[in-house]
């Protein structure tokens, strides 16, 4: 059987680190045994060139922040948010708090069948609609850590319909080096990865109530480095690395997170190709990638050697639309990309990112490299749907950030998306289709790595990538 493009998603190997926290080996967040923990299946395969592709019955797990976190002795209290009767302290909060399961995914909008994911903005309850935004991890088949996946000298493609995914509305697939066990330990944290704790990315968001199953009561943030293989709506896409300073997740706060020498690049180095200038290369209807029908989403992982050891030198985009492989475009009016000594192919080079920002923290925190190492390491890819209350994702695709068409108020979520009931509603979702729906297309586009100009086969026997066929999103 021979790999499509929905069939080159590189599987990796764990990545053994332990965020160490100072703490008395009794202050541990137990397991609840009110509600069993029940993942849902999503068949991925892992394919070669020479191999073929190997079937596994891979899981999915939410966030620990959306399990239910409640008194060890009375279930119907909630631990969220932290209150100073339950958690005074770290250690006391660890032993009145419990992480429960959750029983039915679908009740958090998350709905598997076989190989395909489809994930849910908005749930009706009763007559309103209630916002669940969900975000999921990719479990191991052993229903217990995280699958790592290991992307150089590899590449990442899924098949979209977006049409219907409008302005200010976010789907996002990306990968974070979180560790693979969830940062799991036997008195600090036993909930682990099967509970979904551990997560990290680049921003180090301060204002999560626990990390790692332990109370996080002095505003730290959790961070690491971070992917944004595809930020999406029909209006505007981009592809972003984020880079940190440390190996794995680990803790920051104050000057760490705040000032210009931070431990993690925040904005990072982004190509969003309306923002560089090319305005009619993707968009609805008429442009070269026309998001009102299917296409695939191809991101390859080019190394210096062409091997999976080597040093990464460009993140190249490619997309599959009608039979056709379409280049990101090398079309901008950015002068100082247009000066890239050598030129600028549309690729994502350590050369790009110096020409956007010579002083950027991306490259003072390790630039592509950095991110190269990160992605040697092994991450953990991430699922998830959202819009946003505050800056309407003006920063994907408006106009007053100059990335894309959407004018300064249209992604509002006051604003009632078609087909969706009851007043102030929103919704955001990856791939997303007519009717809210988005599920991915068959692309019989053959290759794996790209070469100099045209898709080249990797190395005999080389890892090609895992295969998720179907992803789909719903508005509710």
């Amino acid at each position: 059987m021979k790999p499509s493009t929905s069939q080159r998603l590189a599987a990796g190997l764990p990545l053994l680190s332990l965020l160490l926290i100072n703490f008395p080996l009794t202050a541990t967040q137990g397991i609840g045994t009110t509600i069993p923990e029940v993942h849902p299946t999503l068949l991925t395969q892992t394919c070669t060139v020479t191999g073929g592709c190997t079937t596994k019955s891979t899981k999915l797990v939410t966030d620990a922040l959306a399990h239910p976190i409640h008194s060890s002795t009375d279930p119907s209290k909630s631990c969220l948010p932290l209150d100073a009767t339950l958690c005074p302290d770290q250690v006391t909060c660890a032993q009145n708090c419990v992480i429960d399961g959750i029983q039915s995914y679908d009740s958090i909008g998350v709905f598997t069948s076989g190989n395909a994911l489809t994930l849910r903005q908005y749930l009706l309850d009763g007559t309103q609609y209630k916002r669940v935004s969900p975000r999921v991890y990719l479990l191991n088949d052993d229903d217990k850590n995280y699958e790592a996946l290991r992307l150089l000298n590899s590449e990442l493609s899924f098949d979209v319909e977006i049409s219907s995914l409008v302005c200010g509305m976010n789907g996002a697939l990306y990968l974070s080096e979180v560790d693979m066990s969830g940062s799991r330990h036997p008195e600090l944290n036993p909930a682990g990865a099967q509970y979904g704790t551990g997560y990290c990315d680049a921003q180090c968001f301060t204002n999560p109530p626990f990390i790692n199953g332990l109370a996080n009561l002095n505003s730290s943030g959790s961070c690491c480095n971070e992917m944004d293989i595809w930020e999406a709506n029909s209006r505007a896409t981009a592809y972003t690395p984020h880079t940190c300073s440390g190996v794995g997740n680990f803790l920051c706060a104050g000057e760490e997170y705040n000032s210009s020498v931070g431990v993690c690049d925040k904005p990072g180095c982004s190509i969003n190709t309306y923002g560089l200038g090319a305005k009619e290369f993707y968009g609805r209807g008429g442009k070269v990638v026309d998001s009102t029908n299917p296409f695939t989403v191809v991101t390859q992982f080019l190394t210096a050697d062409n091997t999976g050891t080597g040093d990464l030198v460009e993140i190249r985009r490619l997309y599959v639309q009608d039979g056709k492989v379409i280049a990101n475009t090398a079309e901008t009016t950015n002068e100082a990309v247009k000066g890239i000594p050598g030129g600028y192919n549309g690729g994502l080079t350590q050369e790009y990112c110096a020409a956007r920002n010579p002083n950027s923290d991306f490259t003072r925190l390790g630039g592509l490299k950095g991110m190269g190492k990160s992605l040697a390491r092994g991450m953990v890819l991430i699922f998830s749907i959202w819009n946003s209350d505050g800056d309407f994702m003006t920063w994907l695709d408006g106009e007053t950030t100059g990335n894309g068409p959407c004018n300064a108020t249209e992604g509002d979520p006051a604003f009632k998306p078609a087909g969706l009931g009851g007043p102030n509603h929103s919704t955001a979702s990856v791939p997303s289709g007519a009717d809210g729906e988005a599920v991915t297309q068959s692309a019989q586009a053959e290759g794996a790595l790209s070469g100099a100009d045209s898709w080249k086969k990797v190395a005999s026997g080389a890892v090609v990538g895992v295969v998720i066929a179907l992803l789909g999103m719903f508005l509710s």
